[in-house]
């Protein structure tokens, strides 16, 4: 009978502890969720921004555009692959280039595709003036330029961007010899400019 009553204690116990995890367990699953309810839903919201990127070519008088390295196959492709090109182009409110600027598109362009003339993008949109002056824009992905219209990757942000996502839809509004006029629609999200230092959890690595 010692023997019986000294197992059904230690199961008393363990089942008390059991539960007193599980109720543990649970409080931090429901913190987690309300602390991410609030960081996603109160805290971001969807927006929608519309400019203009005045792309000069290698070519013109004034470029913003240079190339910086090329593949050993490039001057004999007919896509120019391997070629690389760094750039610095004017952002303006529209396809005007002397309407008003709003900041620069600044990044890699990598020609990537052997069978049509598809690049990579690699750009932060540097916003300079407006609401928006002092952040940027992280937009990347594959371009295939005689689409009429490209979908690219909102992959972050800084300042009101910071934890940014959505796409970019990009249209050539106008093509020259040396000027390419493209034309962007940004849905992506912003957030707070500053998060709270209570709120993140400190991981030891």
């Amino acid at each position: 009978m010692a023997n019986l009553a000294l197992i059904l204690t230690i199961s008393c116990f363990f089942a008390s502890t059991l539960s007193v995890d599980a109720r543990r367990i649970r409080s931090i699953a429901e913190d987690e969720t309300k602390f991410l309810g609030s960081a996603c839903s109160e805290k971001e919201k969807l927006i929608k921004l519309h400019f203009f990127v005045q792309d000069l070519g290698v070519n013109h008088p004034h470029t913003t555009t240079y190339d910086v390295a090329e593949a050993s196959i490039t001057a004999n492709s007919a896509t120019g692959f391997g070629k690389v090109r760094v750039i610095d182009d004017l952002v303006t409110a529209e396809a005007d280039a002397n309407s008003r600027p709003l900041g620069r598109a600044q990044g890699l362009v990598t020609k990537s595709d052997l069978n049509t003339i598809g690049i990579t993008m690699n750009i932060n949109i540097y916003f300079t003036s407006g609401q928006f002056a002092g952040s940027t824009l992280s937009i990347l992905g594959r371009n295939e330029i005689n689409d009429d219209q490209r979908e690219l990757v909102v992959a972050g942000g800084t300042g009101v961007f910071r934890f940014a996502h959505g796409y970019a839809l990009q249209s050539t509004a106008a093509f020259g010899q040396d000027l390419s006029v493209l034309e962007y629609y940004v849905f992506t999200t912003s957030g707070p400019k500053f998060v709270d230092l209570d709120d993140v959890e400190v991981v030891a690595m």
